[in-house]
């Protein structure tokens, strides 16, 4: 049955003039072209599972909605589970160039005292963290994709299931065009898996800000994450280069509540929310433009054995927040989306060509080798949160007293990131 789905609109943010593109030349409005494979979205998951395709000699199709890629955001971090990906990709290096490898962790409590502090050398040895720009990683990816990958003002308007024939995306410019694998990276409330008949994802309680501050004469911080805890709300920050210091703010809301898009009000509030924390992390947010400050609900969706449909279905295949949003508290949303990416591609890669059965049982394989992964952590990542945005007094005073400086571990907590693959060479190299 044919499904009308409309995205929602982009921002037009600019990127560097390196980025692929292709100005929707795909065809004239009223014709029907037809694509072996196409990726829905051009954001960290789509552009990384069409470079892992690439480069296991599978060519695909980017649609992005955005006349540009979508660059806004601030800063997303990533373990090494992440920068494993990202080396496969041929990414890794290019990157690190231009983030700070970070060091350690601090925790203190609102009112500046040292609760615990650690050092990923010594208790989690072998981990790499950094903190990566999101704008810098998007075109990063999307400048190692051949010129014609990504086709920009391509927002897709409906997708309809032709049988054994493949999928019809629709796009609002009355392209029409016919793939036999549609990739959905089309992000937390993914129109792809609203057709394939996922729930919404569900507010969790929590809201936070986000924001980059930038100090052109460099930074004072060392390169620790910090992170600062208060009643029903908690706020962090660390180094990203030698310039900028990315920052947020978690607080407890009955409700999403109303967007707020005023970038004057958004900074007023998230100074208010952190008057009583200490004041270095008050002049972070102070070096922060208004425009880069963003507020959002927090959410994520829990894919229930045997209740929650599976991410595959004839050919159409879910990726990283389309499939599993889930909340930033471990970090690992990032991760767990460059984790598909390279996973569903070398599954992918061999079944191309050889008919819709192959592909149907390569994305069947893709959907059980991530869902015992990606199930836990959303889950754990949800009760973490939780945890730490306690608003009792008594119970934070048990989480500074005793929990966070005689229990907490960091080796254990981070054995989430554990993760490996194979690096992707590109076909042809030698």
């Amino acid at each position: 049955m044919a499904s009308s789905l409309v995205f929602p609109s982009a921002p037009r943010n600019q990127i560097s003039r390196r980025i692929p593109r292709v100005a929707s030349s795909l065809a004239s409005n009223a014709s029907t072209s037809s694509k072996e494979v196409v990726v829905v979205g051009g954001g960290i998951a789509g552009l990384a599972v069409s470079l892992a395709l690439h480069r296991l000699g599978v060519s695909s199709l980017v649609l992005e909605q955005g006349s540009t890629l979508r660059t806004g955001g601030t800063s997303l971090t990533l373990f090494k589970n992440g920068w494993r990906v990202l080396d496969s990709l041929g990414a890794g290096d290019e990157l690190r160039q231009n983030f700070l490898p970070v060091k350690g962790m601090i925790m203190k409590s609102n009112d500046g005292r040292e609760l615990r502090a650690f050092s990923f050398d010594e208790e989690a040895p072998g981990q790499e963290v950094r903190a990566v720009e999101r704008r810098v990683l998007l075109e990063t990816l999307a400048n190692k994709l051949p010129p014609s990958t990504i086709s920009y003002s391509s927002k897709v308007k409906s997708v309809n299931a032709q049988g054994k024939e493949g999928t019809m995306l629709e796009l609002e410019d009355g392209r029409k065009i016919l793939a036999n694998i549609v990739i959905g990276c089309d992000g937390v409330n993914s129109p792809i898996a609203k057709w394939m008949g996922f729930p919404e994802a569900k507010f969790v309680g929590h809201c936070a800000f986000r924001g980059m501050a930038h100090y052109p004469d460099g930074q004072p911080f060392e390169s620790k994450v910090n992170y600062i805890y208060g009643r029903g709300l908690r706020a962090g920050f660390v180094p990203v280069s030698p310039s900028k210091i990315y920052w947020f703010i978690c607080f407890n809301s009955n409700s999403p509540g109303p967007k707020n898009t005023d970038p004057s009000l958004l900074k007023k509030e998230a100074l208010d929310l952190v008057r009583d924390f200490p004041s270095d992390l008050q002049d972070i947010i102070r070096n922060t433009q208004e425009d880069i400050i963003i507020k959002t609900p927090l959410v994520d969706r829990w894919l229930w054995p045997g209740l929650t449909p599976p991410a595959y279905r004839n050919g159409v295949v879910l990726v990283g927040d389309a499939w599993h949003p889930m909340t930033p508290n471990l970090g690992q949303g990032a991760c767990c989306a460059l984790e598909d990416s390279v996973v569903l591609a070398t599954k992918l890669s061999g079944s191309i060509g050889k008919g819709q059965d192959a592909v149907n049982q390569a994305l069947r394989e893709y959907a059980n080798d991530r869902w015992p992964r990606v199930f836990p952590l959303t889950v754990r990542a949800n009760l973490v949160g939780s945890l730490v945005q306690w608003d009792n007094p008594l119970v934070c005073a048990l989480r500074n007293g005793v929990l966070i400086p005689k229990i907490v571990r960091l080796g254990p907590f981070l054995e989430h990131t554990n993760f490996e693959c194979d690096l992707l060479e590109p076909v042809g190299s030698s």
